[in-house]
């Protein structure tokens, strides 16, 4: 039975200690990063070798397959794509041109993992951009209109889902106002509640029945002053799952950056007494590893079935798709030059 954590490597190719590692403790998934990346052959090697060392055919392996910054995958094996912005700003000109380039954009990025064996990619953003947004965040965010990334968040969503990857929605319950790089210290929002409610909360609210989701970490001084929302009982019970009526798999942001405190068996310990239901450790160091390992539980009850519907979910890729002709079809939508 896996445990509620995912985990990153170190490098290309797994080490027998990393091998070892997680044919004992049986992480739910891996993570990739560049340092994982070389070439199309080498990732599906390691993805095969991730999932022939934990048992399990079907065992997810997560990316941050963005465009823009946030780009695993690139150039000169896989194409570049752009920040999500560009949909928005597209969106503002034409609606019809902005919703199907979102689609596209994803629907060829799914076409890139699947062919590597990565069946996870964490997006869309849902953050609604603010005049103030950390650059963290800034391009990746869809638009400063809530409806708008919904929308768009949805085309990305179903691109994704058809091109046979599962897409996370993130950063729950939304990190738009944070003034501060949470991979570097921690944001302290100061806006009500009901401030957030009617902007922040309203593209996760639309898409709520998405399988996957990431929190934030961030401190919403209008609903728990004290503590980051991914370790907020409060954030996660209250807002969540309950304002937003998020009911998926509910993994963390990753408990390596310096936003959490503590040690990774205290920051993992917090995480799922709050209700996550996954800790997601990216930076592939084997002691923060253990030390994870060591505190989370195995997946069971509500958490095992939320994570069994999730990976349930994914689909087979929509037949008759031409990678080329969509390729072609949204670079003349959007303009992109990107190779």
């Amino acid at each position: 039975m896996s445990k509620a954590f995912v985990s990153g490597c170190a490098g290309p190719n797994l080490t027998n200690d990393e091998i070892m590692f997680f044919r004992d403790e049986q992480p739910w998934g891996l993570i990739l990063f560049g340092r994982n990346i070389e070439t199309p052959d080498q990732v599906a090697s390691l993805t095969a070798a991730f999932r022939q060392a934990v048992g399990r055919d079907d065992a997810p392996v997560l990316i941050d397959q963005e465009g823009g910054r946030v780009q695993r995958l690139k150039p000169p094996h896989w194409r570049r794509y752009p920040a999500p912005k560009l949909f928005g700003d597209l969106y503002d000109r034409d609606r019809d041109a902005g919703l199907r380039a979102a689609f596209l954009g994803a629907r060829l990025i799914a076409e890139d993992l699947r062919k590597v064996g990565i069946t996870i990619d964490c997006f869309p953003c849902l953050d609604v951009r603010f005049p103030d947004t950390v650059d963290a965040i800034g391009d990746r965010a869809l638009s400063s209109d809530p409806e708008i990334v919904a929308v768009l968040g949805r085309a990305m969503v179903n691109g994704a889902l058809a091109g046979g990857v599962l897409p996370v929605i993130k950063h729950i319950p939304g990190h738009g106002r944070a003034v501060v790089d949470s991979h570097l210290e921690l944001p302290r929002v100061a806006a009500e509640r009901s401030s957030l409610e009617s902007v922040d909360f309203r593209p996760f609210k639309a898409l709520s029945d998405v399988s996957l989701g990431m929190t934030a970490h961030i401190v919403y001084a209008g609903i728990d002053a004290e503590t980051a929302g991914t370790q907020s009982a409060r954030v996660v019970g209250e807002v969540i799952r309950g304002d937003i009526g998020f009911d998926g798999c509910l993994m963390s942001d990753d408990i390596s950056m310096k936003a959490l405190g503590g040690d990774f068996g205290d920051r993992s310990r917090k995480i799922i007494s709050a209700g996550c239901d996954i800790v997601l450790h990216c930076n592939g160091d084997m002691d923060e590893m253990r030390a994870v390992a060591n505190v989370v539980p195995e997946l069971t009850g509500k958490a095992k079935d939320r994570c069994d519907k999730a990976l349930s979910g994914r689909r087979h890729p929509d037949a008759g798709f031409d990678e080329q002709a969509a390729w072609e079809e949204f670079r003349g939508l959007t303009g992109w030059q990107g190779v």
